[in-house]
């Protein structure tokens, strides 16, 4: 296909060797990575990214085609920065146009993030215009640490609109009696359960700020080649043929090992209507910190809405989380 070119963007800032460019194919994931590994070290973002993972992710895009929805900068050839646009409908039929993007720290203040980003939201103003009109509103993903990206958010007119708080627990901290609800058991996870696992929990997180409803045939492959994808750590409760709650936990081997630390996640928790408020989610969560002492992990961490409505920051705290970072999602809405 070909690629959108941007070299001769009148607009752009007047740097000796800066050009910009679209998405040529898979030659580019390898520059990306280096981008990205620059920028965490730079932000204070802790993640972990390979090749293999660029690759997965970027042959599962949902409305977004990179060669009309990334571009890249580059300096004398080599590339400094990218971003990506897409858009999703929420459930309450709030669009977003989402973007995302990356500068290595050695270019930045130099006016091409700024340039970009606006690139960007022009280009998401161009989706937006083939839609019906609603409720719509760019939005873009700053971690606490990334002051400049918050900056310059900012001084583009996003402003946040949720915090999400990223939590830790001691796994030597002693452990609060949760039983689990009379009539309730915890099975282990079978192929068969992954439709019905998957469905209960896009069912249960429609309660959820801003969710965005998920499609199991769309999502499966995605979610199957996820090299943390380990069903034999889940805790899904059932009550006979229906799943109650659940905790997808996981365990991400290469960043234990680039962060030299042993950190089981319990992520992934939910419970459906009929059986909330009966302390599912807080059992469930207790067996799953259990099983990760007993696996010889030194820690467990979860990420929650700072002001999710069914009281699960408080529960999290209940059990011994405690609040180590605070990132935000930013919108700015289109008029």
């Amino acid at each position: 296909m070909a690629t959108l070119l941007f070299e001769t963007l009148t607009d752009a800032p007047s740097l000796p060797g800066l050009t910009f460019r679209g998405f040529v194919g898979e030659s580019d994931y390898p520059k990306m990575l280096a981008v990205i590994e620059a920028s965490k070290h730079a932000d204070n973002v802790e993640r972990t990214d390979s090749l293999e993972d660029v690759q997965r992710n970027y042959s599962h895009l949902t409305n977004c085609d990179p060669y009309t929805d990334m571009l890249f900068a580059e300096m004398n050839g080599e590339v400094i920065g990218y971003n990506r646009v897409w858009w999703e409908k929420q459930n309450d039929k709030t669009l977003l146009y989402n973007m995302v993007g990356f500068l290595h720290p050695n270019f930045r203040r130099r006016g091409i993030g700024t340039f970009m980003l606006q690139r960007a939201e022009t280009r998401l103003r161009q989706i937006a215009a083939t839609h019906a009109p609603g409720e719509k509103f760019c939005q873009a993903w700053a971690n606490g640490s990334e002051q400049g990206l918050q900056a310059l958010l900012e001084s583009q007119g996003f402003q946040p609109a949720r915090y999400f708080i990223e939590m830790i627990r001691d796994i030597n901290e002693p452990l609060p009696e949760a039983p689990m609800p009379a009539g309730l058991e915890v099975r282990p996870v079978t192929e068969a359960h992954y439709r019905p696992i998957f469905e209960a929990a896009n069912e249960a997180f429609r309660d959820h700020w801003g969710h965005i409803e998920r499609n199991f045939e769309e999502e499966f492959p995605h979610w199957l080649e996820d090299p943390d994808f380990n069903p034999a750590l889940w805790k899904v409760a059932w009550d006979g043929d229906q799943i109650a709650g659940m905790v997808q936990n996981f365990v991400s081997a290469a960043e234990n090992a680039e962060y030299n630390r042993k950190r089981g996640y319990t992520e992934g928790i939910s419970v459906r209507r009929p059986w909330r408020k009966l302390g599912l989610a807080r059992a469930l969560l207790v067996q799953s910190i259990a099983m990760f002492r007993e696996m010889g992990m030194e820690e467990t961490a979860l990420g929650v809405d700072a002001e999710n409505l069914s009281g699960a920051l408080k529960l999290y705290q209940g059990v011994g989380y405690q609040e180590v970072k605070r990132n935000m999602s930013y919108r700015k809405p289109l008029d």
